[in-house]
C-alpha cells in the first residue's frame, strides 16, 4: 500500500515580510489544498521598524500563520535579539524556531536535519555562527548507526561550497559563495532535498548521486535548491512546493531510482593531488569522446527554398549523418550530453528512427525538434518533441527542458504575429515518446479564461477534476516519472493538470479545443479524420516552415 506523501513548502529569506509570505501561501493552498508544513531557510526576521511591527502582530496573536512554519536561527548579528535561546521553541502560534542544530522528525517519519547561521571564521564563535563542534554533534549520532541511509531534508542558511561542480552554474559569485563545512555535512547526511538561501538567488541544481557507479550499491539522489528573498523585485523564485514520502516508509527500489539528468556528487573529487582537484571538478567531460554531429538539411530534403547552410544537432547513439549542409563541425561545450536516450524498440518520434516522418519536420535544435502535426486541428498546429527518447516532460533532462522553453517562446511570438494565442497540452498516457501539442487559437475567437473554462467543464462532464498548478510549482514536483497524466499550459502561464487514474479519452485535448466554445471545428476532433496525402503534407509543411523561419532560433545564418 502506498504511503501518503507529506506536502511541503520551502521558502528563502523572509526578512520580516511575513504577511506577504503568508498571503502567498494562502493563495497556493486555496488552489491546491492544504500543505503540511512550511520550512524557512536564511534570514527570517527583518531589521526595519516596519518588519518589527509586523512581527509583533504575529507574536501577540493578532495575526496567525496559516501553516505550521519552522524557521532557522539568526544568520547575522542584528537578528540574534529575536532568539532568546539556542534551543528550539515556539516563537508565535504556528511559528517554531528549530534551534541551533539538530534533527526534527515529524509524525509521518519525515526526518529533517538543520543547522542555523553561518560558519564561524574565528573563536569564540559569534551567536549567529555554528562551529565544528555543532556539526559533529549533528552528524555523529546519525552516521554512527549502521542502518543510516541519509535524511529526507537538510536545512542550512548558507550554501554548500562547490555544489555547482559537475552541474549547472548558478548566478552567484562562485569564488566567494558557500561554506565548506556545509558541503561536508551535505556529503555525510545525503539529504534527498537540501535547501539554503542568503545569496538572493534561485538555483535548482541537477540531482546528484550518493554512490559510485559499479562500485557501490545504488543510493537515492540528492537535490539542492537555493531560494531567493520573499517579494524580491526581480521576481526570482522564493517558494518551492513538493511532495515527499518519508525515506523510512518508502519502497527501497523506488527510493534509489536515478533520474536521467543525474550527475556525479559535487562534494567528492577523484583521489588526485590538490592542484588537480579544481580542474577535475569543472572538467568532468574532458575525458569523454566528443559527441558526433547530426546534419539534416531541411532546405533540400524537405522541399523548402534554398537557405545555404544546414542545421546541426548531436547524433543519436554516436552515429554520424551527413546531409547537404556545409559539413562543418561545431565545438561542443562540456554541458552537452554525450548522446540522446535511445528507445528499446521502434519509435515513431525519435528523430534518428527510420519510422519518423521526416517530411513533417519544421525545425531541428540541439535537443528538440519541431514538427507539423499529422492531421492537425489547424494548418499551424505543431508538436515540440525531444530528439532523444523521453516519455514525458517530467523525464526530461535540464538541457532538453531549456530548449523546449525556447521553442515555446518562439512559437508564442510566431502565433502572436498572426493574431493568435497558443495552447499547449501533453497526454502522458498510452504514449511512449513525449509529444507537446501546440495549437493556435485566434484572439478574436475567445479569451484565455474561456479556454480554461472549456477544459474544466468538459473534464467535469467526464468525471475528471483538473487541478490548477501553482505558479511556483513545477510539473516534476507533482508528477513523479512514470505517473500517467494530462497537462495543459495556457498563454497566461496558467497550468492545468489531471492525474489519470484508469481510463482517459485519448482525444480529450483535441476535443476541447475543437469544441464550439473554442475553435468550433468539432469534425476535426479526431486526427484520423483530418489526414492529408503525402504530397499535401509536404506542401503544407513547406509553407509552415517558411512562415516560421523568422522566429526559428535554431536556424544558423
Amino acid at each position: 500500500m502506498a504511503d501518503k506523501p507529506v506536502r511541503v513548502l520551502a521558502c528563502g529569506d523572509v526578512e520580516g515580510r511575513l504577511t506577504a509570505l503568508f498571503n502567498r501561501v494562502q493563495t497556493i493552498q486555496k488552489k491546491t489544498g492544504q500543505f503540511d508544513l512550511l520550512l524557512c531557510v536564511g534570514e527570517f526576521f527583518g531589521t526595519t521598524a516596519e518588519a518589527e511591527a509586523e512581527w509583533q502582530q504575529y507574536k501577540s496573536g493578532a495575526k496567525k500563520a496559516p501553516i505550521h512554519t519552522y524557521i532557522l536561527g539568526a544568520a547575522s548579528q542584528e537578528a540574534v535579539k529575536n532568539f532568546s535561546s539556542a534551543d528550539g521553541c515556539e516563537l508565535a502560534e504556528n511559528i517554531t524556531y528549530l534551534g541551533r542544530r539538530g534533527v526534527f522528525t515529524g509524525v509521518s517519519g519525515l526526518q529533517i536535519a538543520y543547522v542555523s547561521g553561518r560558519e564561524a571564521l574565528q573563536e569564540p564563535a559569534p551567536a549567529h555562527c555554528f562551529t565544528h563542534k555543532d556539526l559533529t554533534a549533528l552528524v555523529a549520532p546519525l552516521t554512527s548507526n549502521s542502518k543510516f541511509r541519509g535524511v529526507d531534508i537538510l536545512l542550512t542558511s548558507q550554501w554548500p561550497r562547490g555544489v555547482w561542480h559537475y552541474g549547472n552554474t548558478p548566478e552567484v559569485n562562485t569564488k566567494s559563495c558557500g561554506s565548506s563545512a556545509v558541503a561536508n555535512i551535505a556529503d555525510k547526511l545525503k539529504p534527498r532535498y537540501h535547501f539554503a538561501a542568503l545569496e538572493g538567488a534561485h538555483y535548482e541544481r541537477l540531482p546528484y548521486r550518493n554512490h559510485i557507479v559499479l562500485q557501490e550499491n545504488a543510493q537515492h539522489v540528492s537535490r539542492f535548491i537555493a531560494l531567493a528573498t520573499v517579494n524580491n523585485p526581480a521576481k526570482k523564485k522564493y517558494l518551492y512546493a513538493f511532495n515527499i514520502i518519508p525515506m523510512k516508509t518508502m519502497d527501497p527500489l523506488e527510493l534509489v531510482k536515478q533520474p536521467q539528468d543525474v550527475t556525479e556528487n559535487p562534494y567528492r573529487h577523484p583521489a588526485k593531488d590538490k592542484t588537480e582537484k579544481q580542474k577535475t571538478s569543472f572538467n568532468l567531460a574532458e575525458d569523454e569522446e566528443p559527441a558526433a554531429q547530426f546534419f539534416f538539411d531541411l532546405s533540400r530534403q524537405q522541399g523548402g527554398g534554398h537557405r545555404g547552410r544546414g542545421r546541426k544537432r548531436h547524433s543519436d547513439g554516436g552515429r554520424e549523418h551527413q546531409g547537404e549542409g556545409d559539413g562543418r563541425h561545431h565545438h561542443q561545450g562540456p554541458k552537452e550530453p554525450r548522446r540522446h536516450p535511445q528507445p528499446t524498440g521502434p519509435c515513431w518520434f525519435c528523430l534518428a528512427s527510420p519510422q519518423v516522418e521526416k517530411h513533417l519536420v519544421i525545425s531541428i535544435g540541439s535537443h528538440c525538434y519541431l514538427a507539423m502535426a499529422k492531421g492537425g486541428l489547424t494548418p499551424q498546429h505543431m508538436l515540440i518533441l525531444p530528439i532523444g527518447h523521453y516519455q514525458s516532460v517530467v523525464d526530461l533532462s535540464s538541457e532538453v527542458v531549456e530548449e523546449m522553453e525556447k521553442y515555446k517562446k518562439a512559437l508564442r511570438s510566431f502565433y502572436k504575429s498572426r493574431g493568435e494565442r497558443c495552447v499547449l497540452f501533453e497526454r502522458n498516457y498510452r504514449s511512449q515518446h513525449l509529444q507537446l501539442q501546440v495549437v493556435p487559437v485566434p484572439l478574436d475567437r475567445c479569451a484565455t479564461e474561456d479556454i480554461k473554462e472549456a477544459f474544466m467543464v468538459q473534464a467535469q462532464e467526464q468525471q475528471m477534476e483538473l487541478m490548477e498548478i501553482p505558479e511556483h510549482t513545477d510539473l516534476k514536483q507533482i508528477a513523479p516519472p512514470g505517473t500517467p497524466y494530462f497537462y495543459v499550459e495556457l498563454d497566461s502561464g496558467e497550468k492545468l493538470y489531471y492525474r489519470i487514474q484508469k481510463h482517459f479519452p485519448l482525444q480529450f485535448g483535441r476535443e476541447v479545443l475543437a469544441s464550439e466554445a473554442v475553435l468550433n471545428i468539432p469534425t476535426r476532433a479526431d486526427w484520423r479524420e483530418c489526414k492529408q496525402s503525402r504530397e499535401e503534407e509536404e506542401e503544407s509543411c513547406k509553407q509552415l516552415r517558411d512562415e516560421f523561419q523568422p522566429y526559428d532560433f535554431a536556424w544558423e545564418d
